[in-house]
């Protein structure tokens, strides 16, 4: 009879604090996917708003009179060479020390090794317009970080900023390949007036469009 008592409170008790435990968990669980929610939707905030204001500032650029005086020397410069493709290498050798072992992780201080002595060998062997190559790929680097804060989110005015972004991953694949192309396209872009103008017109109503709409996602 004794026995009988005790295992009964003894069950009792379990039940008693199984259910705050139970609470806590799915409390726990609640906040966990709350704030893995928030933190994507500030992914995307700030993805398109970091991007809407690249573009507003490029399109004031455009909109400057005298900006582009002497761009053309300056996409050969050994000054821009070093700081464009210098952080390019940078930070595409920090993307490959974070190499998982599903993207051959394994063998990352080889492909450091390899690709970190070839990109100073690039400032020795093709050194022209590598200031342009550098553009290029700090723009295909970017172009992953504002595409991964995009991906698979609800709202369909996230493709402003996906399409905008594969417009500029075309132009750098393109320009990476030929870089002089980028002294010919600025020749021809400030050859009249008016084209610059309307250019820096459209990137300026581009980028405050994506200012615009980075707010909206602040509350998702």
């Amino acid at each position: 009879m004794r026995q009988h008592f005790r295992k009964s409170l003894s069950e009792r008790g379990s039940k008693g604090s199984s259910l705050p435990l139970a609470l806590y968990f799915s409390t726990k669980k609640t906040c966990k996917v709350f704030l893995g929610k928030l933190l994507i939707s500030m992914r995307l905030f700030w993805a398109s708003a970091s991007f809407g204001v690249f573009l507003f500032l490029l399109g004031l650029f455009f909109l400057w009179p005298g900006a582009c005086v002497n761009c053309q020397k300056r996409l050969r410069s050994p000054w821009g060479s070093r700081v464009f493709f210098g952080l390019a290498l940078v930070w595409f050798l920090i993307k490959i020390l974070n190499l998982g072992e599903a993207d051959y992780g394994q063998y990352r201080n080889l492909l450091f090794a390899v690709f970190g002595s070839m990109g100073v060998a690039a400032f020795f062997v093709i050194p022209d317009f590598l200031a342009v190559r550098g553009m290029a790929i700090l723009t295909l680097l970017s172009a992953q970080v504002l595409l991964d804060a995009a991906f698979m989110q609800d709202p369909q005015s996230r493709l402003f900023l996906v399409g905008m972004v594969y417009l500029w991953i075309v132009m750098a694949l393109y320009l990476g390949a030929l870089p002089f192309r980028l002294r010919d396209a600025l020749q021809w872009l400030w050859a009249k007036r008016l084209r610059a103008q309307a250019l820096g017109v459209f990137f300026v109503l581009y980028g405050g469009l994506l200012m615009g709409l980075s707010w909206t996602y602040r509350g998702l």
